[in-house]
């Protein structure tokens, strides 16, 4: 799935390597998983990857984190939105890629969101459904599977997995809007760039049942996923739409 015409790279222009990849992430006691995260992290990148966890911890994972040579921005704990817009805004190379801190990524598959980069996507989206997800709770893939359908109607778009942790973006995406959601931002980094014509991939993942235990209420946490969907969606909606001139 793309919007607009996708822009391929000049023949002459430079790929992008893992050189130029941040992998980030918002940590909150995820000691159990972290080390292997990174680890796997290094390993599929040659260790060239920058890895960023900006962590709201009350256990060993700041340190676990270190250890294992990712970069750790410290902040008082303020949620999943939060912790994860400090974590795409901080790095300065020109591809981020985010990624949960629980282990159910597979990050053997980094290579292939940096080839659809730099085969001009603008966003690549982690569909951690086509392969039906199996690993997740049968509760979180009906409602994943809700908030898809409830995006796609909002924005006469289809999309398949709004709340994927696993993106890549080109850095000017992020720059270059406001993210404003907290629970809901995992759908808001989706949606915001549909809705604004970049060039957006969603790519087949791999889901793996996640280390520790989940932080998010499923009830709570899914009625504000949604609330954000919809919100969204009519924001953007209404930046569509014609302004009449000041006088």
């Amino acid at each position: 799935m793309t919007t607009g015409e996708q822009q391929t790279r000049t023949d002459d222009a430079d790929e992008y390597t893992f050189d130029d990849v941040s992998v980030v992430m918002g940590t909150y006691n995820e000691e159990e998983a972290i080390g292997k995260v990174v680890s796997d992290i290094e390993d599929v990148t040659d260790g060239k990857a920058e890895v960023v966890c900006v962590d709201g911890s009350s256990d060993r994972t700041p340190e676990i984190a270190r250890e294992h040579g990712a970069t750790v921005i410290e902040q008082e704990p303020q949620g999943y939105g939060v912790a994860v817009r400090a974590a795409i805004l901080a790095p300065d190379r020109p591809i981020v890629v985010t990624t949960d801190c629980d282990d159910t990524y597979p990050m053997e598959q980094l290579p292939e969101f940096l080839e659809l980069i730099n085969a001009g996507y603008d966003v690549v989206s982690g569909d951690r459904l086509y392969h039906g997800a199996d690993a997740m709770p049968a509760f979180n893939r009906f409602g994943n599977h809700a908030f898809a359908a409830l995006a796609s109607v909002l924005m006469g778009t289809r999309v398949h997995d709004t709340t994927t942790g696993m993106r890549a973006y080109r850095r000017e995406v992020v720059e270059s809007i406001e993210w404003t959601e907290n629970t809901g931002l995992s759908a808001e980094l989706l949606i915001r760039p549909l809705l604004r014509n970049y060039d957006v991939r969603e790519h087949p993942i791999a889901y793996r049942e996640r280390a520790g235990e989940t932080k998010l209420d499923p009830i709570q946490g899914g009625a504000e996923i949604a609330k954000s969907i919809v919100k969204v969606c009519l924001e953007e909606r209404l930046r569509e739409l014609p302004h009449e001139p000041t006088q």
